[in-house]
């Protein structure tokens, strides 16, 4: 098959970047694939980050790609399909994660020729924090699409909502396979200059206020001087209000800031330092970062919110947290290290052969050839 993978590619960073390229290396060991990414993928104003771009010392999947499609240049989005339109791939392929992107990609999938099926693999259909103009751009984009692709039933229940006799296939997010082998966890905690004898927790990715840093803060105030709590990732938005929570926590000299983006680099060392991943999240549909605490046989603690006890089994790979409020998280701390926790990395290598990034790959080929 031809295949046309219109997404984030380098030079762009992310997971986004990380997730497309990891398919795109499965794809193309049976098929023709081309990389279309962004010539502008957002206008800077509007990135909350540092930078969209990788830095020197990134070390990402370099994917040659074609810098074709401007997201807010309506002129560019003609004559991206019109590019598209005369290579002719069998199958367009695209990532969904925001409505911002529901314009350009709609408009090119729609006109990018009838002999060509197109198929999104949506992060989220409804966004967690909503803005005005999020549901027209959603209906449009997904009135111009073939068929998708969801990995947890709260996105496929929010899909059949707006697009109840939408085609799709449902498959769990792959696992991560970049990121290199664990550390020896004493190793890795003296290079993060932590406390090799505590219970460590570790919160990880871009910082956003669904996502509850605020309530796992207020819960490790009410944790005793046995435990520290590690906050590694670029904060979407200003941080200043977790710096103030803090600052007024009682076991504020055990929290431990690396607020920035984290390269690929430096991932094996948060994840081998800690004892356990906690999502405290207040919303959430699927997260990239049980991928990763997959890969590195990490235990997770996650709220029973959106897609997360898809993806966390509870009891087997980690514990479900009821609800993600300060007295449920703090309990679940308590649990998981009153807990045989042995089996929970059992469970996690058992589970990884079912997250393969080919296993996902041909869930892909079977809903094109039901198109």
């Amino acid at each position: 098959m031809k295949i046309s993978y219109l997404s984030t590619f380098y030079p762009f960073r992310g997971g986004i970047a990380q997730f497309n390229a990891a398919l795109f290396r499965e794809f193309e060991k049976e098929h023709t694939i081309d990389a279309i990414t962004f010539k502008r993928q957002y206008p800077n104003i509007l990135f909350p980050g540092d930078t969209q771009y990788v830095k020197e010392d990134d070390k990402p999947e370099i994917i040659d790609s074609k810098e074709l499609l401007d997201s807010i240049n309506p002129f560019n989005w003609m004559s991206t399909a019109k590019k598209l339109k005369k290579s002719a791939p069998d199958l367009l392929l695209m990532k969904f994660w925001m409505p911002f992107f529901g314009p350009s990609l709609g408009y090119v999938s729609k006109n990018i020729g009838r002999k060509t099926k197109s198929i999104a693999i949506l992060d989220n259909a409804i966004p967690h924090e909503r803005r005005f103009f999020d549901m027209p751009f959603i209906k449009y984009f997904f009135k111009r699409v073939d068929g998708f692709v969801v990995m947890s039933e709260q996105v496929k229940n929010d899909l059949l909502k707006l697009k109840p006799d939408a085609k799709y296939v449902y498959k769990q997010h792959p696992l991560y396979d970049h990121f290199g082998a664990k550390i020896e966890k004493t190793e890795a905690r003296k290079k993060l200059t932590l406390d090799p004898q505590k219970k460590t927790l570790l919160f990880f990715g871009f910082i956003r206020d669904y996502k509850g840093l605020d309530l796992l803060i207020e819960a490790f105030g009410e944790l005793d001087e046995s435990y520290q709590l590690i906050i590694a990732g670029e904060s979407y938005g200003s941080f200043d209000g977790y710096d103030k929570q803090i600052a007024d926590n009682k076991n504020k000299d055990r929290i431990h800031k690396h607020v920035k983006y984290i390269s690929d680099e430096e991932v094996p060392l948060y994840f081998s330092a800690a004892d356990v991943c906690v999502l405290p999240y207040k919303s959430a549909t699927q997260s990239g970062i049980t991928s990763i605490a997959y890969h590195f046989d990490l235990p997770m603690l996650a709220t029973k919110v959106g897609g997360l006890d898809e993806m966390v089994i509870d009891n087997e790979t980690g514990i479900i947290i009821p609800s993600p409020t300060v007295s449920e998280i703090r309990d679940n701390i308590l649990k998981y290290f009153n807990t045989e926790r042995d089996h929970f990395i059992q469970t996690i290598q058992q589970k990884k052969s079912e997250l393969s990034w080919s296993s996902f790959s041909e869930a892909i080929m079977k809903l094109y050839k039901q198109l």
